[in-house]
């Protein structure tokens, strides 16, 4: 993996992990389904523009519009809205850490399902990893956390590491800001119309909002969905969920830090797991460098 790769990748998961900070601000001024469809309808068509400027189409290739629709359906309707309507009760760090199982629930479904090696490495990693998800929900369980909230964040999880799955080799082909515009105009299609159904709308102007709002569009919503594209694109699947084992501990963090949420031991110990078993199922997925096989040079 290149330097450009990894600085990539550490700028996606820093954004990908604050937006649980800034959902959970913008969620107590308003109503979650509308919010997030209105903030994915102005990234969408601010990614379009940016896109044309940038000599780009939307005649995508196949896979490309599959992938598209894919991932606004799966990653912005039910993954972030699901993680919209749950931060009403649930608290941010919670969300980041039940979102964090994602390479882990992605490298188990390789395994089983797709026939994927897994090294001995990888298999305690998917325990270890498991483990610490399931020590942090105990405790919060028998603290008194919504458990609706919980089950949504699980649902969203598994809607985002399934659309993971099915994309694998199909961002490939160039306009990957156009990409990122039309799946999250999808995404907000799809917000909007189950927004009558779900909720009643509210909105109460404040300062937090707005800024949270403003944040949440430009960098975790636009920004970071492109930088996850072109790292899908330059080194894998595989590779590029590497980077989600940092986010419990981003997430945590930032949420600490601008929420005041509290880090309890078994939090600190349970990330501390988690993250430790996600670097280790990436890394026993890593493929074996080859040998060098280049003739000695003479003296």
């Amino acid at each position: 993996m290149d330097t450009g790769a990894i600085l990539m990748g550490l700028v996606f998961a820093f954004m990908w992990s604050s937006a649980f900070t800034s959902a959970r601000i913008i969620v107590a001024d308003a109503s979650p389904l509308f919010s997030l469809g209105a903030r994915f309808l102005i990234s969408g068509l601010l990614g379009v523009a940016i896109a044309r400027a940038m000599g780009q189409t939307w005649r995508l290739t196949p896979k490309q519009w599959y992938a598209t629709i894919l991932f606004g359906v799966c990653q912005n309707a039910l993954y972030l809205g699901l993680n919209f309507v749950a931060m009403q009760t649930v608290e941010a760090g919670l969300a980041a850490i039940i979102a964090s199982s994602m390479p882990l629930l992605v490298a188990l479904a390789s395994w089983l399902i797709f026939g994927e090696k897994l090294r001995p490495l990888g298999i305690l990693g998917l325990l270890a990893g498991f483990a610490g998800v399931a020590l942090i929900m105990g405790s919060r369980i028998s603290a008194g956390v919504d458990i609706m909230g919980i089950v949504l964040c699980g649902i969203g999880v598994l809607a985002l590491a399934f659309a993971t799955l099915a994309v694998r080799g199909a961002t490939s082909g160039g306009n990957f800001m156009m990409i990122v515009g039309l799946q999250m105009l999808v995404g907000s299609a799809v917000l909007f119309a189950a927004t009558p159904i779900f909720e009643t709308v509210r909105v109460e102007p404040s300062w937090p909002l707005l800024a949270a709002f403003a944040y949440t569009t430009l960098f975790p919503g636009l920004a970071a969905t492109f930088i996850w594209f072109l790292l899908l694109d330059r080194i894998g699947p595989t590779r590029a969920a590497t980077f989600h084992f940092l986010n419990p501990v981003f997430g945590v963090a930032i949420a600490a830090v601008l929420l005041g949420e509290a880090l309890r031991a078994l939090d600190v110990v349970g990330v501390l797991i988690i993250t430790a078993g996600i670097l280790a199922v990436q890394l026993s997925r890593q493929p074996n460098r080859p040998a060098n096989t280049k003739p000695p040079v003479k003296p």
